[in-house]
């Protein structure tokens, strides 16, 4: 089963929620969760469960326990950032750090990188379909929650003005439903992003060009405080095999190039630089 979780306290969720329902099969289920109507549909042989939660999407660590059978979940979400700038935007859950905004402390969640990609791709579509003025963009790991399995979130943001854009809600939906209707089991490799800012532009770039597929990503601002059992994790929670990580080698401190190094060549992850 394929999970699609919306929020009540989230405005761009309920919008995208809202443009799901209105562009595709689902019908009332009997159950219901956090006493929210459930709805269901099944699309290209896949059981898909849309459920709205009561509290904040990042807090939802215990989302596995209700939902025992699920293959992917995909979080539709707002998107917020001090400078509002209109964004659709695609990223892993999970923790390098500290656990600032739900999850747990350096525990990061199952990256599907293949899925991210093809919501990435679709975003980028529907943007252009829909002449919206919106950027495109690769989000690297963050907040919670940190789950077990593979897990994103499709976004839109980033004030409420975004948020309450019904045609921005709609290209979230489509993408969301367009990686959905494709996820299956891995039969290509992923890489690991490295370095550059939250949305970076070389990554996203590569991904909507076919050059690569990205799980996991670390920006600039966290490398400090990553090691080889990071790394590692990273690798081991994508869902794809890793082979490689790519190293936005501008976009990484100086002071921080020799521990990352030297952590890549412990746990044998080869790495290029662009």
């Amino acid at each position: 089963m394929i999970l699609i979780v919306a929020s009540n306290t989230d405005i761009a969720s309920l919008n995208i929620k809202e443009q799901i329902l209105n562009h595709y099969p689902f019908r009332k289920a009997s159950e219901i969760f956090q006493q929210n109507q459930l709805f269901t549909a099944e699309i290209n042989d896949k059981k898909i469960t849309l459920i709205t939660l009561s509290e904040e999407s990042v807090r939802e660590q215990n989302l596995p326990n209700a939902f025992p059978n699920v293959n992917l979940v995909v979080f539709i979400s707002r998107h917020s950032s001090q400078s509002g700038k209109p964004t659709l935007s695609v990223h892993t859950p999970g923790n390098l750090g500290n656990a600032e905004l739900g999850g747990l402390p350096r525990k990061l969640s199952v990256s599907p990188a293949t899925a991210m990609r093809d919501a990435l791709k679709a975003l980028m579509q529907h943007k252009q379909e829909l002449n919206l003025d919106y950027e495109v963009s690769y989000e690297c790991t963050h907040h919670g929650p940190s789950l077990d399995l593979p897990t994103m979130f499709v976004e839109l943001g980033s004030s409420e003005h975004q948020w309450r854009d019904s045609k921005a809600a709609e290209a979230v939906a489509h993408a969301a439903m367009s990686a959905i209707k494709k996820f299956s089991k891995p039969t290509s490799s992923a890489v690991l992003g490295i370095g550059g800012t939250h949305y970076n532009q070389k990554f996203t770039r590569m991904a909507l060009d076919d050059e690569a597929v990205f799980g996991h990503m670390i920006p600039k601002y966290v490398i400090s405080l990553i090691n080889s059992e990071i790394l590692r994790q990273c690798i081991e929670m994508t869902f794809e095999s890793v082979s490689l990580a790519i190293l936005d080698w501008k976009g990484i401190k100086s002071e921080d190039k020799p521990n990352l190094l030297s952590s890549l060549e412990t746990i044998g992850l080869p790495s290029i630089r662009v």
